[in-house]
């Protein structure tokens, strides 16, 4: 069964590019060029993923993306030439789900959407175990395993590796951790973030160079990228 994905861009090039790609990997794109027609189509229609771009000719995409959350939780994957950071962090936090820079290759964007659509495909904290090879996590009884070998995690430690799993493939902001684990904000404290992750991959043998579990993403937040096994 062909699975739907709205395509919001207005670059010619791109369209073709990424529709080509997009359909000769069984997905079925429909096209649009402006934000109001993305609105009035994930009003109208479904779709299993949105392809936003933020620079549209109408309205700005991270308006679209703020109308579209009103509503909606389609799966949104933002493809943008901006590239600073803070406006990464921006529509992270603003509910879209991944964030691909322009120029981008084709093999990326499909792995992109492979990940994000598994995650809404999946609820891994609907089970008490999960096993990801040689990592288990069992979030009933709050034990982390690494080679069959209990790892102790202290308990910020366990929730900051909770709410990743949780959001298996999404890209998670510091903020959005600090307001998850923490429950507030701090952006003096990301140092502390930064520590407490470092203790994470020490303490399940993720090598932060070749990561198996957890990836960051450099001065906006982390992903646990793990298949569950």
């Amino acid at each position: 069964m062909y699975q739907n994905i709205l395509l919001v861009e207005d670059d010619k090039g791109i369209v073709k590019m990424v529709s080509i790609a997009l359909e000769s990997n069984k997905y079925s794109v429909v096209k649009t060029k402006s934000g109001m027609e993305a609105i009035n189509s994930i009003q109208n229609g479904s779709f299993d993923l949105v392809l936003l771009d933020l620079g549209l000719p109408d309205i700005d995409g991270v308006e679209v993306l703020k109308k579209i959350r009103e509503y909606s939780d389609v799966p949104i994957i933002i493809i943008s030439a901006r590239f600073k950071e803070e406006e990464k962090v921006e529509a992270l936090e603003l509910g879209a789900d991944d964030f691909l820079t322009k120029p981008f290759g084709v093999n990326e964007l499909l792995a992109r959407i492979k990940v994000v659509m598994r995650r809404y495909n999946i609820n891994l904290i609907e089970s008490e175990i999960v096993c990801f090879g040689e990592l288990l996590i069992d979030f009933d009884r709050r034990i982390v395993q690494i080679n069959d070998a209990e790892s102790h995690l202290t308990p910020i430690e366990f929730n900051i590796i909770k709410y990743l799993v949780s959001n298996h493939g999404k890209v998670c902001t510091h903020k959005m951790i600090h307001e998850k684990v923490w429950g507030y904000d701090s952006n003096d404290d990301y140092q502390s973030l930064r520590v407490f992750m470092g203790n994470i991959r020490r303490k399940i043998k993720d090598d932060v160079a070749n990561p198996k579990y957890i990836v960051t993403e450099s001065g906006v937040g982390y992903r646990f990228i793990a298949d569950i096994v």
